[in-house]
């Protein structure tokens, strides 16, 4: 049946008025320039399974009932997720009886069905613990509140079985969204694989499922994320896994382009927009030869807008104060942060 103009103002959550994307996400904004209060972001260099442990105690206050972790789980035998043993200890140790939840993808690969998702889960090892495939069963509609591309977004019908979530993210360079970090994880990560994820990437009737990119991708991936965060309010927190930063994503699996990259740390916050920001301004804080090739992913791709959209979104902060738990919880910038991460040799 052929819509109107004023029948396609609202479909599934996708609003048909003429809108126009933010721009400059391709420019890096120093601290200096950015104005608003400020968060508390936590930063530990013990890339381990007690590195991840200590900094997860200091954002888990809020996290209570049954806890779901949004893992990228990657594709078959990818070689730069988070170790398998740090998530099985900080489970063990502090979540016993949470589960890692997941989605199926957009496109045809290792997870594109629950039957191959289940498969590859099998292979990489997340056999230590339940993992929820939350659109295996259908789907539900989450609000979007005060977006502009959407009213509402299609999530994996079991979100709503969980009290709390911990976005555990492997932060990376990403094809599309320039850098992948807690806003990716849980805007891509929780969007359903047929219908959530097709609102995000593909313009309504468009034979390119990928039409969608820069500066509109990053404003619907971050409304995407903005029904979740609202959703769980209080009970959600945030770690960024700085370590084994491809500019390719996950979910290219042994296909990612070499790591070149040096490892920095863990941030964690109970602010998704600082805990972002700080991964940024950490990897800009490196020297131009160590971070060159992953600011050129971010920026390239214009993926510097999921942050400024955040803001304005009013998710959070992209001021911080900076915790190096470390040492004694001395306040550090990022420059102080980065100065001892050896160049990556490879």
């Amino acid at each position: 049946m052929s819509l109107t103009e004023n029948e396609k103002q609202e479909v599934i959550g996708v609003n048909y008025k003429k809108i126009i994307p933010g721009t400059s996400g391709d420019r890096y904004v120093p601290y200096r320039e950015r104005s608003g209060n400020e968060s508390v972001v936590y930063f530990t260099r013990e890339l381990s399974s007690e590195g991840l442990r200590k900094i997860y105690k200091r954002v888990s206050a809020g996290l209570s009932g049954k806890v779901g972790i949004k893992l990228h789980t990657g594709e078959k035998n990818g070689p730069n997720i988070i170790p398998r043993d740090w998530v099985e200890q900080l489970i063990c140790r502090e979540l016993p009886e949470a589960a890692i939840i997941e989605t199926n993808t957009y496109y045809e690969g290792d997870r594109y069905t629950t039957e191959l998702h289940r498969e590859t889960l099998q292979v990489n090892g997340w056999t230590f613990c339940p993992v929820d495939i939350m659109d295996t069963d259908g789907t539900v509609m989450l609000p979007v509140k005060g977006g502009k591309w959407f009213t509402e977004m299609s999530m994996g019908k079991n979100l709503l079985e969980y009290d709390s979530m911990l976005a555990l993210t492997h932060f990376k360079g990403h094809t599309k969204g320039g850098f992948g970090g807690s806003n990716k994880n849980i805007g891509i990560g929780c969007a359903d694989g047929r219908i959530g994820k097709a609102m995000i990437h593909t313009t309504p009737g468009s034979d390119d499922m990928w039409d969608i990119g820069m500066e509109e991708f990053m404003e619907r991936m971050t409304e995407s994320t903005k029904a979740t965060v609202d959703h769980f309010g209080k009970q959600i927190a945030y770690i960024n896994v700085l370590r084994n930063m491809s500019v390719s994503c996950d979910c290219e699996g042994c296909a990612a382009l070499p790591v070149v990259t040096p490892d920095i740390g863990i941030v964690a916050s109970t602010d998704i927009l600082a805990a972002d920001q700080a991964a940024v301004d950490l990897v800009y804080a490196l020297d131009e030869n160590d971070h060159k090739d992953l600011v050129e992913r971010m920026e390239t791709r214009h993926g510097l807008r999921q942050l400024s959209y955040m803001k304005e979104l009013g998710m959070g902060n992209d001021k911080y104060i900076l915790i190096d738990i470390d040492n004694s919880n001395r306040q550090v910038g990022a420059d102080e942060a980065v100065k001892d991460v050896r160049p990556f040799t490879g």
